[in-house]
């Protein structure tokens, strides 16, 4: 086989999910975008919802169809984008609850799913989606007259717990709902890190159930393994790879594992990446292309057929802090043409 192996536990999302609710005395959902943070967003429901798990989170309406198709309709699916125009019958059709991000869009939803289930997004200085003060002040009545399912907003800075702008967000949210009897969430993973002022009613975390930072304590929930397609010896002053972008200072012996760019292995990895063999380190030699990554197993005492990326010796996080990205774009990149093996709940 040529492509690579990706290993999802779902136990470990399980788990994770387990831990951070735990840390709440609130009700806590679970964000199962961008596929489940790329690793399938039916399967990964799927667990949580046998776990308890009751309100899901996605970013857009197309999102929740294999998730709808996976549990029927007892979860509650809730779309961070809102109610899009070409969005309302997929909504109705779903029962899916849009978190409704300006007037324009509270105006449109009314209009076209009037009795429908919508939440409120507020924007408490992110400058990125919600209503921001002035305009929830002008429609807040009317809105919490139609009887919103929850009523949120989104920490900037959550991933910094000194960082002042984290204070500031939870001022600016209290002071836009105190006294409303809607649902509040503010805190995803970082959030509820913070600590219970930032819990409300409903949190929903996202990458720490995926065994992303900042949830340090998470249990990892994914290994990747490639396989090597050939092994050549190389003398030294040989190169390898486009460009001839590294030369052999001694004699070498170069696996060309199957994977790179077109499998979410970031170019900029090149001549930075480390795979593994068991505890040994094998670094990447050259370029990383679209199919093919070639790294030097010289000092290995023999001829392995895989190396792994992503494991017990090199975490999502570790890979990302290579490639000066976060964990969030190292799972959501993770490619189509791997064998993925799920296993768990």
């Amino acid at each position: 086989m040529s492509t690579g192996r990706l290993t999802i536990d779902l136990d470990a999302v399980v788990a994770n999910w387990r831990a951070l609710d735990g840390m709440t005395t609130c009700k806590t959902a679970a964000v199962v975008k961008a596929n489940g943070y790329g690793l399938g967003s039916a399967n990964v429901a799927k667990a949580l919802f046998k776990a308890g798990v009751r309100q899901f989170f996605v970013a857009v309406a197309e999102e929740a169809i294999a998730i709808r198709e996976e549990l029927g309709p007892k979860p509650e699916i809730s779309v961070f984008s809102g109610h899009m125009k070409g969005d309302t019958d997929l909504i109705r059709n779903l029962g899916l609850t849009p978190m409704l991000n300006s007037v324009e869009q509270l105006t449109h939803h009314l209009e076209t799913l009037p009795g429908h289930p919508f939440g409120v997004q507020l924007d408490t200085g992110m400058n990125r989606l919600g209503m921001e003060m002035q305009e929830w002040a002008a429609i807040a009545e009317l809105a919490l007259a139609q009887k919103p399912r929850l009523v949120m907003s989104h920490l900037a800075c959550a991933d910094e717990p000194d960082h002042p702008m984290n204070p500031y967000q939870l001022d600016q949210f209290r002071k836009m709902t105190d006294g409303i009897t809607v649902p509040r969430s503010l805190a995803a993973t970082g959030g509820i890190l913070l600590g219970p002022e930032y819990h409300f009613d409903l949190t929903r975390p996202g990458i720490g159930l995926y065994g992303g930072l900042p949830f340090d304590q998470a249990t990892p929930a994914v290994e990747l393994d490639l396989p090597i397609i050939q092994i050549r010896d190389v003398a030294e002053g040989e190169v390898v790879g486009y460009a001839n972008a590294w030369q052999a200072q001694r004699p070498s012996r170069i696996a060309t594992v199957s994977g790179g760019y077109a499998d979410g292995i970031a170019r900029i990895l090149s001549d930075k990446a480390t795979f593994y063999d068991g505890d040994t380190p094998c670094p990447v030699v050259g370029r990383v292309s679209m199919d093919l990554i070639t790294v030097d197993i010289t000092d290995l005492p023999h001829a392995p057929n895989k190396l792994n990326l992503i494991g017990p010796n090199q975490s999502v996080d570790d890979l990302a802090q290579a490639a000066k990205t976060i964990g969030y774009e190292i799972l959501t990149q993770l490619g189509d043409r791997y064998t993925r093996k799920t296993f768990g709940k």
